[in-house]
């Protein structure tokens, strides 16, 4: 609640006052002026529950903007940590083969060495 829903909540009351001690005393600019002032205090605290209603929206879409901004780095976090291993692996396959191809040719240009020292 905010000050001008109080405010408008005090003005009704003191409009009510007013109307009816007009209406007892018969004084008709003073019951009017009551029922004046309950119309200001209805639109007061009408535009207070707006300004709350307002607020609260607000702080709801900024909530739901950080929890969403939160899930978007968790999201990003994941897909980096898995590039960064769909990386690794792919290095690691490369690297296995290269070594493997490696071995094949060690292998073939020693026994090419064995033969050629057998033949000579």
């Amino acid at each position: 609640m905010n000050k001008e829903t109080v405010s408008g909540k005090l003005n009704q009351a003191t409009g009510k006052l007013k109307e009816k001690a007009g209406n007892l005393l018969g004084n008709q600019k003073l019951a009017n002026q009551g029922v004046a002032d309950q119309i200001k205090g209805m639109a007061k605290e009408t535009y207070g529950n707006v300004k709350d209603a307002g607020q609260a929206a607000a702080a709801h879409l900024r909530e739901h903007a950080n929890t969403s901004a939160h899930e978007a780095k968790l999201h990003a976090d994941q897909s980096n940590e898995s590039l960064r291993d769909k990386v690794k692996i792919t290095a690691e396959k490369i690297k296995d083969s290269i070594s493997d191809k490696a071995g094949e040719i060690k292998h073939e240009q020693l026994e090419k060495a064995a033969r050629e020292r057998r033949s000579a």
